[in-house]
């Protein structure tokens, strides 16, 4: 007897299914099946993996969807019960013209019918039916819900209906049993309804996971979703353990009454036959002025561009670009390029600042002439074959850089040009990765987090990091995995579950171009903001032949951008960033000595060392900086240092080798160098040495020892004459090709390295000659995340750069320069939007400045101002340049605001108050005289800034303490962010640190047991840390622990997945209890012993703990004073000393905590 499965929801019924497909397709081969569906609830993410999959193991793909109908219209979204929104239904695809059916019919389920799932309605069966086979569904379908309910002519109504609507012998009757007893009942009724009405039946098992034994971890894939645990009593489970893949034997053993049910899941796998078409292009034509082809008109732009950027053109560049245009002709691409030329083109001409270019695509001349790229291929050495290669036909990737603020601008262009149909973003799944799926399993068996962070902490950071890899590196894992029952449970739930996909989002850039309407090619779905996207991921839309653009946003240039008008602005100059000079030794130097705070790509601590030891001397070591520091290719970082101090170190195998090596002294650090050894080498054309790269790269040892085999000795009839031919011996060539394979895992993409190289350099280049507009554009990139911007306000301070508070009257929106500092932009109020700060900024250019409180109340409407923008405005320091301290304006704000619109009131009404009987001169009379109260505590102020900036302003209340906090720490808050290129923070986990700040907020929280606990923010000059106080040190220290409290915490580090590291405590202990010494310094100790006396007098009633150090200069000796001469270091003890010494003579030093011990 011959069965097929028809009803199987895979890993792509997001956390409802743990049926991967690679494992589904080889089961169903182990298990004799010859075909196979895939219907996953309301979607097709899977259908292009699973087909690929089933036609690599000769298993017949049968692709279909399980979708929701609504019972009425599919635009109706009326709040029903979770039973009456939508009914369950199986939709399998006959053929091409049902394929494509079916992807309308499950966009438009999304993109119209979408509430709480995707629903269709008859409306949409009846339109797309055609080519399409339906079944029943389970007990949530609509024949057998009227069944369960007893309702059995509505049941054969809604059969008849469907079948009318697909046509006889497209509609089948499903049978399903896992042991519920409501399905025997409704079993029953469905054979009595097939023989009726001549309905046939078909008999499915609802799989949802793999194995029989999948039971358990599936369960808790549920609890995931459900945000429950094992052990909560009411949740959803699929009860009975059956919902895995049978074998057609087990699937008789349960049908045996209705053979025909099992023989007709053949008959449909037989009638069902879908090819899909991979690699046939389907880009969209770009519409080319009158008389011109596309190639025609191509060839235009790129001729006048070799003329605008090459003087003199020579007959290499010519042959270089013509070469180039006959490859991009050849393939295909040449809308590709007008396409791309057309937005960047649109870009420029509305001032919108495009990256110099990104990945491979800056090795083309095309693209530099055409200026899609700015970076000169010629003057890099850059390969046109890397980015597109004759042997290896794919689609070209040009991803492009826009201003941060405005990339969106770029893609609503697009999408005017070509069509909202035709421009969709592209859908991205998140995984569960090896240490994720670890927390998520053991928060369902509600194992102690403690205890499960510290197994999720044993698997290393590495990139795509298994957990069978993990416990094959570290011992330690594997040792507790064998040992202790309980982690081996854990993980191995883990295991069945890890690789699932877990949610869906957006691809942060990429947006999909296609000919026609996208859904004629690929299903739709909705992103969380309601945009629409492809069901399709970015790997699979390329394969089927569409066009895939990235349009990246990145703030640097955004930061470029602001920095070069502020400059401008400043110094009355143009400047043009395309015509810097690349070779400036000065900002090189800059570069060298690790100051590179706000420089792109160069600012995270590994890189600041790393330019520290480089000391770039020109844009090539830049490039290869930025190559180099990443995970591997670091183990070479010290032979190129080695190389570029001692030039006479570097030894090549082989001449050749050094026209290649020489700008990386001697070291392979790009894929391009390996591709010009390739072919320099062995004598391979371009296009063959890109394919072994990319074997190289991808480790596919077969190719490899094949190539290695014609890279040495030659192949005389693919035209490869190999190294020996060249006069390189056998050894020799060996050695290099070794050398190849090592270095090629880890060589970057020099195209990129290039193009970023070249935005580094610029920020550098801005912040060298400008640095006061550089780190005001650069704080406006960050306006909205006070912890970068805290962190850039210390770096100004570092630069003797001065921040100032916002002004009302001097103060922009963004940060802005103003005499040589850096004045804090008015936008970074909290709670003050940016149309008030307009409506600010427009008055004061019409009206001049603000004189009073009054005058800026009065002009600016009450739709604009109101007391919170104003009380706002006073903490700020926005109000600090009109008359009065900002407590006296704090206490009669809302008189003077109350009788502003009374004032309104009476003008409005017609009505004369006595102030419109006055003179002008007598005017000021009437105004509310400031209260004479002074100022806050520097405390205070702090605070309010603090409160309504997110950052301290017009100082720090650690300013005072910064060397006893600096000589304290072992680690400033700083340590504790994650690194950018390497995702983990400086400080390790388990290492022990001080750290040193204000108690900036505090939550206490209550354990199991019912024990405190609490969560600190602890602020220091740079940023904020998160300290976590188990309750037996909570205890021990909770007196010190009150907001805005100052002290130095001592504890342990616990690393985070991707997010700031904390420390946990285990001592606090406060600023004033940090030891100090007073020293005070004599000629000779015959002028202390004649003067100790009176010294005793003066520190006689500064009581205290701080000690007392005499140092006599003559005899080079020091005298501690005993315990009970201590003294309490204050002002008036040091004014009153100094008064008598001399400034020189008295010092206060600072003893660190270590060493109080």
């Amino acid at each position: 007897m011959n069965f097929a499965h028809l009803h199987v929801h895979t890993e792509y019924s997001l956390l409802d299914g743990s049926n991967k497909i690679k494992e589904y397709v080889a089961r169903v081969k182990e298990l004799g099946m010859n075909s196979a569906a895939i219907t996953d609830h309301g979607v097709m993410f899977g259908v292009i993996d699973f087909y690929r999959a089933a036609k690599a193991e000769g298993i017949k793909p049968i692709l279909g969807c399980e979708v929701y109908v609504a019972p009425g219209s599919r635009f109706e979204k009326e709040a029903g019960t979770n039973e009456a929104r939508y009914y369950h239904l199986v939709l399998l695809a006959e053929n091409n013209q049902g394929y494509a059916n079916l992807v309308k019919i499950v966009s438009k389920g999304f993109t119209e019918g979408y509430y709480y799932k995707p629903r269709v309605d008859m409306e949409l069966l009846e339109q797309y039916h055609e080519g399409i086979i339906a079944l029943s569904a389970c007990l949530a379908g609509e024949v057998q819900r009227n069944l369960t309910r007893s309702m059995y002519e509505e049941a054969k109504r809604a059969a008849q209906r469907y079948e009318e609507i697909f046509g006889k012998g497209n509609f089948f009757l499903e049978l399903q049993d896992h042991g519920i007893p409501e399905q025997g009942m409704v079993n029953q009724q469905l054979v009595r309804l097939s023989e009726e009405t001549g309905i046939p039946l078909v008999a499915t098992n609802d799989v949802h996971y793999t194995f029989a034994e999948d039971e358990k971890p599936h369960d808790i894939l549920l609890c995931i979703q459900t945000g429950k645990k094992l052990d909560d009593e009411n949740r959803m489970r699929y009860e009975g353990g059956q919902y895995y893949v049978k074998s057609p034997e087990e699937m008789a053993a349960l049908f045996p009454y209705a053979l025909q049910a099992l023989e007709n899941t053949q008959k449909i796998a037989d009638r069902c036959d879908v090819e899909i078409e991979f690699g046939v292009t389907k880009l969209p034509r770009y519409d080319v002025p009158d008389g011109y082809t596309s190639w025609e008109y191509l060839n235009k732009l790129c001729f006048e561009g070799l003329e605008r950027r090459y003087v003199p053109v020579t007959e290499e560049l010519k042959g270089r670009l013509n070469y180039e245009l006959d490859v991009i002709r050849t393939m295909g691409y040449v809308d590709y390029f007008l396409i791309v030329w057309d937005f960047i083109k649109y870009a420029r001409d509305h001032d919108i600042m495009v990256g110099p270019g990104r990945g491979s695509a800056a090795g083309s001349i095309v693209s530099y002439t055409l200026g899609i790229t700015d970076i000169d291929p010629i003057k890099y050495q850059l390969l046109f074959e890397r980015f597109l290669n004759p042997e290896r036909v794919s689609m070209p990737d040009i991803d492009i850089d826009f201003c941060f603020e405005r990339r969106q601008e770029v893609i609503d262009y697009v999408v005017r040009k070509y069509g909202s149909d035709r421009v969709v973003q592209i859908v991205t799944f998140g995984t569960m990765a090896a240490r994720g799926v670890i927390r998520d399993v053991g928060r369902v068996m509600d194992l102690p987090y403690a205890f499960v962070d510290s197994i999720a902490k044993m698997i290393p950071t590495e990139l795509n990091m298994t957990l069978t890899k993990a416990l094959n590196m570290n011992p330690e894992l594997k040792n507790v995995y064998e040992n202790d029952m309980q982690v081996k449970e854990l993980i191995d739930m883990s295991l069945r579950l890890e690789g699932l996909p877990r949610h869906t989002s957006m691809h942060a850039a990429g947006v999909v171009i296609s000919q026609k309407s996208v859904d004629e090619y690929v299903p739709l779905s909705l992103g969380a903001d309601g945009a629409v996207t492809t069901q399709f991921t970015m790997t699979t839309l390329e394969e089927l032949g569409l066009l895939k653009m990235d349009f990246l946003g990145l703030r640097t240039l955004t930061v470029i951008q602001n920095a070069t008008r502020l400059a401008e602005k400043s110094t009355g100059k143009t400047i043009d960033m395309h015509k810097i000079d690349y070779n400036d030794k000065a900002v090189l130097d800059s570069i060298g000595t690790g100051k590179t705070d706000g420089i792109f790509q160069l600012e995270s601590s590994g890189m600041k060392s790393f330019m520290k030891e480089l000391k770039p001397q020109n844009l090539e070591d830049i490039i290869a900086g930025i190559s180099l520091y990443r995970p591997g290719p670091m183990d070479f970082i010290p032979q190129y240092i080695k190389g570029k101090n001692d030039k006479d170190s570097i030894t090549y195998d082989c001449p050749q080798l050094e026209a290649i090596l020489k700008p990386t002294y001697g070291c392979i650090v790009y894929q391009e160098q390996v591709m010009q050894i390739v072919r320099d080498l062995a004598g391979y054309t371009l296009g063959r040495s890109d394919l072994v790269r990319r074997a190289m790269s991808k480790k596919k040892g077969d190719v490899m020892q094949r190539e290695r085999q014609n890279f040495v000795y030659g192949n005389e009839e693919e035209g490869v004459p190999g190294c020996i031919a060249n006069g390189i011996s056998e050894q020799v060539a060996n050695k290099i090709y070794d050398e190849m394979i090592d270095f090629a895992k880890y060589a970057f993409n020099k195209s990129h390295a290039a193009a970023y190289a070249v935005v580094a350099y610029q920020t550098a280049y801005l912040k060298y000659y400008y640095p006061v507009e550089f780190m005001a554009a650069l704080m406006t990139s960050v306006i909205d995340n006070p912890g970068k911007v805290s962190e850039y306000i210390y770096a100004c301070r570092q630069m003797g750069i001065q921040i100032l508070p916002p002004d009302i009257n001097k103060g922009e929106g963004n940060f802005s320069v103003d005499g040589g500092n850096i004045r804090y932009g008015l936008t970074a109020i909290k709670s003050i939007g940016r149309p008030v700060i307009d409506a600010i900024i427009k008055e004061r250019e019409i009206g001049g400045e603000f004189t009073t409180l009054k005058n800026f109340i009065e002009r600016l409407s009450s739709k604009e101002v109101n007391k919170r923008t104003i009380e706002n405005f006073i903490k700020s320091g926005a109000f600090d340049s009109l008359a009065g301290t900002r407590k006296q304006k704090m206490m009669i704000y809302i008189q003077i605001l109350e009788q502003v619109n009374q004032e309104k009131k009476y003008s409005m009404s017609g009505q004369m108050s006595l102030f419109d009987l006055v003179e002008e001169d007598q005017k000021s009379e009437f105004d509310i005289p400031l209260p004479d109260v002074g100022e806050y505590e520097k405390a205070n102020l702090f605070a309010f800034e603090k409160e309504v900036l997110g950052v301290y302003v017009s100082g720090h209340p650690l300013e005072e303490y910064e060397e006893r906090w600096r000589k304290s720490i072992s680690a400033t808050t700083l340590d504790f962010q994650p690194d950018e290129d390497t995702g983990r923070s400086k400080v390790r986990d388990g290492s022990r640190e001080i750290v040193g700040g204000i108690i900036a907020a505090k939550t206490i929280k209550h354990t199991k047991t019912n024990k405190v606990m609490a969560f600190l923010t602890l602020e220091d000059l740079v940023g904020t840390v998160e300290i976590v106080i188990f309750p037996k040190d909570y205890e021990k220290n909770r007196q010190y622990l009150e907001e805005d409290k100052k002290v130095f915490v001592k504890g342990r580090v616990s690393e985070e997945d991707e997010s700031a590291s904390k420390l946990i405590c285990e001592s606090i202990i406060p600023f004033e209890e940090v030891k100090r010494e007073l020293w005070i310094q004599y000629e000779n100790k015959a002028e202390f012993l004649q003067e100790e006396r009176e010294l005793y007098q003066m520190i006689g009633d500064a009581e205290g703990s701080d000690t007392v150090v005499i140092y006599c200069k003559a005899e080079k000796a020091m005298k501690r004073l005993p315990a009970n001469r201590n003294v309490g270091i204050n002002p008036i003890l040091l004014g009153r000393l100094t008064n008598r010494y001399g400034e020189k003579r008295v010092k206060v030093v600072e003893k660190s905590i270590e060493k109080q011990g």
